[in-house]
């Protein structure tokens, strides 16, 4: 047992947190029968008395750590003492997975986690427990073995994973954006309200369901406290693979920034809470600003099919005079978790279902111009809304329509290794229901009677999505804009189509067969 003493200042914390906060402590055990009891006696008496429960889910142990967790010695006076254990193994992570799932259950408010083998020493409950009560608040705390500057090699942790554990800690927190001293703690605490922010439930089974939650509270913008703590191995038995453990936190952290980039999806990394806006492209060389830059006419009425609040491109062109009608499936649309942005009081906002028969919410009125910019590909039938687009186009009218290339080079690299990951934005948006070629978007359009005039190819927009400013960003965006000019097939991450609205073959055919015979008078006739 520690002798450890408990600064006035940290006994005072950890008072608050326990008074004004429902805590629990969760023990995870597996064939821990020496230790289970010794774990359960070292907790503060004082703490113990003032906690909500204590319960222990043993993971389906085959030697004596439940009796021996039933039998222990619990004083009447602490908080309840309950034992639980699984039907059958779920691993290290399937096993915390259940223990949250029940703190939040039962709706404690703060849940600590200890290890049934004592390798975290339960004496430093009041310095988890006090960062709770400290002004700057926290969602999480974890106990660091490497706060204190060699700590962890006094305490005799082997070389060969101090070592591990500092080169794995530096990568991880290099690629998810973090900054903590260990990444690999077992003594951790967490806000239960935290907990329901992040879909901890798809996390990993195994040890790396730890590295998991750390990339989701991470990403969710949740705040993780950190306090020193002591190192201790003893007899317990390391029931990690190392070098699987580390490949798999690489993974992850991996799988993470690919999700950034939008190359990738894992619904246990997208974060129900990220607010996610769509990104109006400033770029000189982005498809946004080549539509912001057409010269059309004032007092021309203008359509802007699925164009949102309008922000994107229309608003440049209403400021300009032209006469803009914004038609989408909200009045005014914010972003991707429902929060509406304001509507601009100078173009007409019109509410209507794409996929419908929205032609009708329209009226009689005729365009000169339409913008269909990456909302094709969103639609169940586009066959269907590029043939309401020509109907409701004044003919000699001009089309500006969209959408990104299934074909482009990294999407092709990333098939033919196998894979075909949807994302949250990008190509691969989870929301398409539809993917096009260059010459599968130019059939599209041709075939909805329009007479194709050009097509353009954008890279994608690195310096609209990138979080840091950088000169070299805009060279890459003009070298990427050249090339996906160069080889639009290949190259070009977003195509666009110009295309010119003909007659309709019905107005066509009302002027071709006119018996020209019948208007003219014939000499029998005078």
């Amino acid at each position: 047992m520690f002798l450890h003493p408990y600064p006035d200042e940290i006994v005072r914390l950890a008072t608050e947190t326990l008074k004004t906060n429902r805590v629990a402590v969760f023990i995870v055990s597996y064939h821990a029968e020496r230790h289970i009891e010794k774990v359960l006696e070292r907790i503060p008496t004082w703490v113990a008395q003032s906690l909500a429960e204590v319960f222990i889910i043993d993971d389906n142990s085959s030697d004596a750590t439940v009796s021996r967790a039933v039998e222990a010695q619990w004083a009447a006076a602490n908080a309840p003492l309950r034992v639980f254990s699984t039907p059958y193994n779920q691993g290290y992570g399937g096993n915390q997975r259940l223990g949250y799932l029940y703190a939040i259950a039962q709706k404690f408010d703060i849940v600590v986690l200890l290890h049934g083998d004592g390798q975290y020493a339960p004496e430093y409950l009041p310095e988890i427990l006090a960062e709770y009560s400290r002004p700057d608040g926290a969602d999480a705390v974890y106990g660091s073995r490497f706060l204190t500057k060699l700590g962890a090699l006094r305490g005799r942790m082997p070389l060969y994973k101090f070592v591990g554990n500092r080169v794995l800690t530096w990568l991880q927190n290099k690629i998810i954006g973090s900054n903590l001293s260990e990444l690999h703690s077992g003594y951790r605490s967490y806000r239960t309200s935290a907990l329901s922010k992040v879909p901890f439930e798809a996390n990993s089974l195994g040890f790396d369901f730890d590295s998991d939650i750390i990339i989701q509270f991470t990403a969710a913008g949740l705040a993780i406290r950190e306090v020193a703590i002591p190192t201790f191995y003893g007899d317990e038995i390391c029931r990690v693979d190392g070098v699987k453990y580390a490949a798999a936190c690489i993974k992850s952290a991996l799988q993470y920034r690919l999700m950034q980039l939008e190359i990738f999806y894992n619904p246990k990394f997208d974060i129900p809470n990220r607010a996610r806006k769509y990104t109006i492209k400033q770029s000189p060389t982005s498809v946004h600003s080549y539509v912001r830059g057409r010269p059309l006419a004032k007092s021309s009425a203008m359509l802007d099919l699925g164009g949102g609040d309008g922000s994107a491109v229309s608003l440049s062109h209403a400021d300009a005079g032209v006469s803009v009608t914004v038609i989408d499936q909200f009045i005014s649309v914010g972003d991707e978790i429902g929060n509406r942005a304001a509507v601009h009081p100078r173009m007409r906002h019109v509410e209507g279902d794409l996929d419908g028969d929205w032609p009708a919410a329209l009226g009689e009125t005729r365009y000169q111009t339409v913008i269909a910019l990456d909302i094709l590909e969103h639609l169940k039938a586009p066959e269907k809304a590029a043939r309401q687009i020509f109907s409701m186009m004044e003919p000699g009218g001009k089309l500006y329509a969209s959408t990104g290339n299934i074909a482009y080079i990294v999407i092709r690299f990333i098939h033919l290794i196998g894979h075909f990951n949807y994302g949250r934005r990008g190509i691969l948006d989870l929301t398409h229901t539809r993917l096009f070629t260059v010459s599968s978007f130019r059939r599209l359009i041709r075939n909805a009677g329009f007479r194709i005039d050009a097509v353009h190819g954008f890279g994608p927009p690195i310096a609209d999505l990138s979080e840091a400013s950088s000169g070299l960003l805009p060279v890459i965006d003009r070298f990427s804009a050249w090339i996906a000019q160069f080889w639009k097939g290949v190259f070009a991450y977003q195509i666009m189509i110009e295309a010119t609205r003909p007659d309709s073959v019905e107005t066509l055919m009302s002027h071709t067969f006119v018996d020209h015979r019948r208007s003219v008078k014939t000499p029998s006739s005078a």
